[in-house]
């Protein structure tokens, strides 16, 4: 096969195979007034969010026990916590400034906005149900590096978007990766897909016919500037775990010498 020819592979639909979809359609522009207080405006968003994490957790517990005997979620619980996933996704997407238009106090939205999620109802696997506080650990990793570099600059980001009007490409399609990465660890955690967490430096641009292409990030290839972009939030967030962790045991030292002293 010739170089950079598309090769359709595994077929998307295959069951095994598909992961969650994180459907991002990239504004031309954004109003600088709503970047100026994004934070501010989405408060009551934040509150929604807290109150609907507390009732993930108590249906995520009951999922696991369904999963376990059912070898799937039973379907009022897949709804909720795929409406849960949907609207914390149309969330993060405003605050970490990928899209301007507000998100609505829904689990549903409304199909023209523009984020989206798909989450197809798929069997799981007992075992895996069984370890799978475990087997998220590497994923939950990645992804708590990767978020939190992103945050380590966040003050960078919004100065440039609020700049410009409108976020670099390289920087929309790194912060888009990093948000789908998260979309999918969550709904590996609440157990929606069986499917491991892949894709934070984007999805292979000769996997996907490009007729196929539904939004700026599916397919979400990334170029070169945006996976270097990716690298610089693994690495910042390596670093900002490591400077606390070696602060909260120097505290802990000087506690324990004040005590000693005393």
């Amino acid at each position: 096969m010739a170089e950079g020819q598309w090769s359709p592979g595994r077929k998307e639909t295959d069951a095994d195979e598909f992961r969650p979809v994180l459907d991002i359609v990239e504004p031309a522009r954004q109003r600088r007034l709503t970047v100026f207080l994004r934070l501010l405006l989405l408060v009551p968003h934040f509150i929604v969010l807290f109150v609907l994490h507390i009732a993930a957790f108590f249906t995520v517990v009951v999922g696991w026990f369904a999963a376990l005997v059912l070898g799937r979620l039973p379907d009022p619980v897949f709804r909720f916590l795929t409406g849960v996933l949907g609207y914390d996704m149309r969330v993060s997407a405003s605050d970490m400034l990928l899209i301007d238009r507000y998100p609505p106090f829904a689990l549903t939205p409304p199909a023209d906005y523009p984020v989206q999620i798909e989450v197809r109802p798929t069997p799981l696997n007992r075992l895996a149900v069984l370890f799978r506080l475990f087997l998220m650990i590497p994923a939950a990793i990645v992804q708590s590096l990767a978020v939190y570099g992103w945050w380590a600059l966040a003050f960078v980001w919004w100065l440039i978007t609020l700049c410009l009007g409108r976020m670099p490409r390289p920087l929309f399609e790194a912060t888009a990766a990093t948000l789908r990465y998260r979309m999918r660890f969550s709904a590996y955690v609440m157990m929606l897909t069986p499917a491991y967490p892949k894709g934070l430096f984007g999805d292979d641009g000769l996997a996907v016919a490009p007729e196929r292409s539904r939004s700026a990030t599916r397919p979400l290839v990334l170029g070169s500037a945006a996976k270097w972009l990716v690298v610089l939030f693994l690495v910042l967030g390596l670093a900002g775990h490591i400077t606390s962790s070696v602060t909260a045991s120097t505290s802990d030292d000087t506690y324990d010498t004040r005590l000693d002293g005393s």
